[in-house]
């Protein structure tokens, strides 16, 4: 059985990923595993937001849990060689309420545990007003001010990844998408 190897494509809110996903499924069709946003699962299905300090640390386990279990799935029933992850396993630190040292106890896990998961992992940069930031996706809770934290705070989280990738953001969003795009074809060529 081939091992699978997991890209992470993330950014704050508003970055672009769900629109680049789809322009990596319109190229490699189903020879490419996709694995899907699981706040947005979990959300969508219904998950309960409410804001309080325990409440968000309840969703962000979930999340954690969520996403980790689908690679698992991908792992072992995947035909794949490559899957790319709306988010990874680490992206819950930059919405975490609390130190980052409670989200590794609570979720037994560690740094170099989460970044050993992944082979690459490429930070789209979440817009400023100046270059489209909206709030078409109805998940999507931010301000643009709280976008650009939250876009900051995952940088953080990801910028010691061996491979870590950052895409700026662009007037042009074709151009960004490209740029991340071209990313994944030349760690897949690898």
């Amino acid at each position: 059985m081939k091992k699978t190897a997991f890209i992470v494509l993330t950014g704050g809110p508003g970055a672009g990923k769900t629109a680049v996903l789809e322009m990596i499924r319109k190229i490699y069709g189903p020879s490419l595993t996709l694995l899907p946003e699981a706040a947005s699962l979990l959300f969508n299905g219904g998950f309960p937001r409410i804001n309080s300090v325990k409440a968000s640390r309840a969703a962000q386990r979930a999340i954690y849990h969520v996403q980790n279990e689908s690679q698992n799935v991908v792992v072992s029933a995947s035909k794949s060689k490559f899957a790319i992850c709306d988010r990874g396993t680490l992206d819950g630190l930059a919405y975490w309420r609390g130190q980052k040292k409670d989200f590794f106890k609570e979720l037994h896990t560690n740094l170099t545990s989460e970044y050993k998961k992944y082979k690459a992992v490429i930070h789209l940069q979440s817009p400023g007003l100046d270059k489209g930031y909206n709030h078409q996706n109805p998940v999507r809770t931010e301000t643009v001010h709280e976008a650009m934290q939250i876009d900051s705070q995952i940088q953080k989280v990801w910028e010691g990844h061996p491979q870590y990738f950052r895409v700026e953001s662009t007037i042009n969003f074709i151009e960004k998408a490209n740029i991340a795009t071209q990313i994944i074809n030349s760690i897949i060529q690898e």
